[in-house]
């Protein structure tokens, strides 16, 4: 296994979620700040929505350029257009028992999202949940149920399989889509003590992975092989995306809290960035 060293490239944020790379810019949320960012180069972010009061998650980009953001508290997903407006777009809070969380854009130009399945911040018994589509009408689907935590996602290029990190499992779970529904469900990778939050995929298959518990990303090939890891100095390992104009940069969300700190707002966090070998599953 290779170890590789990171550099700080983002700082300020209180709980970085969702980084994605659209459009030659890192897009991310600021979780517990409120806010969702756009950054052209290191140490530069704009704010492009204000979450007033409001947790801002998962993110995801439809054909028309238009950003879909998750809305964790009222469990509702948002429409950013291009020109800046807002718009409510769907509504998950009867479909789910959690808040709403991580969201990946679906083949069909839905997106997929999933939900923690009880009150993590207020200290309830964790319970199995369920994952749901969201069709490009705001229509909502459940798609496949018993996941635990369902977090992270990643679609592969050619639209053939879901891989989603289950957080309270230890694993990355696999399913094939087939017809508009989620089938031949099986575990793409175990990960021993390491948690999966937020993941991203590479051009090889191989899924890079933020352990939240175990302060750490992993390049993680089917099957379980650790390839790669991006050693943390007691630094919480939240969510990743490749990127860059080669797809070979991987950043990195990180963050100094826990569980229980980050339930009452206490968290500072940065994104870190780290060049890889492999660029991103569908870079140039």
């Amino acid at each position: 296994m290779q170890t590789l060293s990171s550099e700080v490239y983002l700082e300020g944020l209180v709980f970085g979620e969702c980084p994605r790379w659209h459009d030659g810019a890192l897009w991310l949320s600021d979780m517990f700040g409120g806010r969702v960012l756009r950054s052209v180069g290191p140490g530069k972010a704009e704010t492009v929505l204000n979450l007033a009061g409001g947790r801002p998650s998962g993110l995801a980009f439809l054909d028309d350029g238009s950003l879909m953001v998750v809305s964790m508290l009222d469990r509702k997903l948002l429409r950013r257009w291009p020109d800046g407006r807002v718009e409510p777009f769907a509504d998950l809070a009867p479909h789910v028992s959690g808040d709403i969380n991580d969201m990946v854009r679906a083949p069909d130009g839905g997106v997929f999202v999933g939900n923690f399945g009880f009150d993590l911040f207020g200290g309830a018994e964790g319970r199995l949940t369920n994952l749901h589509h969201v069709d490009a009408q705001g229509r909502v689907r459940e798609m496949a149920s018993e996941l635990n935590f369902p977090n992270g996602m990643v679609v592969t290029p050619d639209g053939g399989t879901l891989i989603v990190a289950e957080t309270f499992a230890h694993r990355l779970t696999a399913f094939d889509i087939r017809n508009n529904a989620l089938a031949n469900r099986r575990e793409f990778a175990a990960l021993g003590s390491y948690a999966p939050d937020g993941i991203c995929l590479d051009a090889a298959g191989a899924v890079w992975v933020s352990a939240f518990v175990g302060d750490t990303y992993l390049r993680v090939e089917e099957g379980g092989k650790i390839t790669h890891q991006v050693p943390l100095a007691n630094r919480r390992a939240v969510a990743c995306n490749l990127g860059g104009d080669d797809g070979r940069t991987l950043f990195m969300v990180t963050a100094d809290t826990d569980v229980e700190r980050l339930a009452i707002g206490d968290s500072t966090a940065r994104v870190d960035t780290v060049r890889v070998e492999v660029a991103g599953a569908g870079s140039p």
